[in-house]
C-alpha cells in the first residue's frame, strides 16, 4: 500500500474524445485525466473502445473530434515528440525474433537516441526487474509466454518513461506470472511512476487501480476509486445459489429474501444489505448449494455492461 499522495500535475487529459470507422462509433465523447503518480485502468468488455482510446491517446490513431494532452502538449500534434516520456506495452508481444533478450532492450532503446553506454548500464536493472537475468543472451524463441510478457514490459521502461501505457498486460499469462508483473507495476507506481492500462482482470484493476473507468460502446458510464464505486452503486452481499430447483427458489423465495436477484445459467446472484435471511432460508433447502460473499468489482462490472457474451466486432 502507498502511503504517498499522488501529485496533482495532470499527465495525460482527455476531453470529449469521438471516433468513428465507418458507421461503427469506436468511442463517444470519453473524458478522463490521470495526475502523475496515479494508476487509472480502463475497464470494458471486447469492443468496448479501450484500445482505440489508448491509440488516440498515443497519437497512432487520429481523433475525429476532442481534446488529449499529453503532458500538456496536444495530441496528435505534438504526439512524436512527447512519446519519448511514455512507455508503452502493447497488447500482443511484438519482440524481435532475430535478436537476443538483451538485444531486443539494445535496439528499442537505440529509437530514443539513447547512447549504448546508457543502454548498457540500464539494462541488467530492467532484466532483474522482469525477472530475466539468467536469459540475457537467450533467443526469444526459447521464452515462454510469460517470460516475452515480462520483456515486454521491460523494454517498455528503456526509456524511463513518466507515463506507462498498457494494454491487458497480463492477458495469457499464469497466476505466477501475473502476480510477478503486479508486484512490479507496485514498484512502479511507488517510485512515482503513472500508469494507463486496459484490462480485463477485475483483481487487476483492484490491486494496481488508484481509479478505474468503465467504458461501453465507447462511453464512459462512470469512474472512481475501486471501493467508492462498489459501494455506492452496489448491495453489501452477494449470494450465489445454485443446485436442483434454483429457478423455482430464485422465483418463489428469492423476491422477499433479496434487494435485486439476476439469473445467469444454472446460477442464481441475490444482492443484499444482509445475507443472514438467505441463508437462513437456503440452509433448510439441501437440494440447493449457496456461496456468501461481499460484494465485489466483478459484480459492479456486470451491472453495469451486463452479463451477455461480447465478441471483438
Amino acid at each position: 500500500m502507498r502511503v504517498s499522495a499522488p501529485d496533482t500535475r495532470v499527465v495525460l487529459a482527455v476531453r470529449d474524445l469521438r471516433k468513428r470507422y465507418g458507421q461503427t462509433v469506436a468511442v463517444d465523447g470519453a473524458s478522463f485525466q490521470i495526475r502523475r503518480g496515479e494508476c487509472l485502468a480502463l475497464l470494458g468488455p471486447n469492443g468496448a473502445g479501450k484500445t482505440t482510446i489508448l491509440r488516440c491517446c498515443l497519437g497512432l490513431t487520429p481523433p475525429d473530434s476532442g481534446e488529449i494532452r499529453l503532458f500538456d502538449e496536444p495530441v496528435p500534434q505534438r504526439a512524436r515528440g512527447v512519446r519519448v516520456r511514455v512507455g508503452v506495452v502493447p497488447q500482443l508481444d511484438n519482440l524481435d525474433p532475430d535478436f537476443t533478450v538483451f538485444e531486443n532492450l539494445l535496439v528499442y532503446g537505440r529509437y530514443f537516441g539513447l547512447p549504448d553506454a546508457t543502454l548498457r548500464s540500464r539494462i541488467p536493472g530492467l532484466l532483474e526487474l522482469a525477472g530475466l537475468e539468467q536469459k540475457a543472451r537467450a533467443p526469444i524463441g526459447e521464452l515462454s509466454g510469460g517470460m516475452k510478457r515480462r520483456l515486454t514490459l521491460a523494454r517498455a521502461l528503456i526509456n524511463d518513461p513518466e507515463l506507462i501505457v498498457m494494454d491487458e498486460p497480463t492477458t495469457g499469462l499464469d497466476p505466477q506470472a501475473r502476480h510477478l508483473i503486479w508486484e512490479r507495476l507496485k514498484g512502479l507506481l511507488a517510485a512515482g511512476r503513472t500508469i494507463l492500462l486496459t484490462t480485463h482482470f477485475m483483481d487487476e484493476a483492484q490491486r494496481l487501480a488508484d481509479r478505474l473507468a468503465v467504458i461501453d460502446h465507447g462511453r464512459k458510464i462512470c469512474e472512481g476509486a475501486p471501493r467508492e464505486l462498489i459501494r455506492s452503486r452496489l448491495e453489501a452481499q452477494v449470494v450465489e445459489v445454485y443446485g436442483d430447483g434454483v429457478h423455482a427458489w430464485a422465483r418463489d423465495a428469492g423476491p422477499r429474501l433479496a434487494a435485486r436477484i439476476e439469473m445467469t445459467g444454472e446460477t442464481v446472484f441475490c444482492y443484499t444489505e444482509d445475507a443472514g435471511p438467505i441463508a437462513r432460508d437456503l440452509e433448510s433447502r439441501p437440494e440447493l448449494r449457496f456461496l456468501s460473499r461481499p460484494a465485489n468489482l466483478e459484480d459492479l462490472f456486470l451491472r453495469l455492461t451486463g452479463r451477455e457474451l461480447r465478441d471483438d466486432s
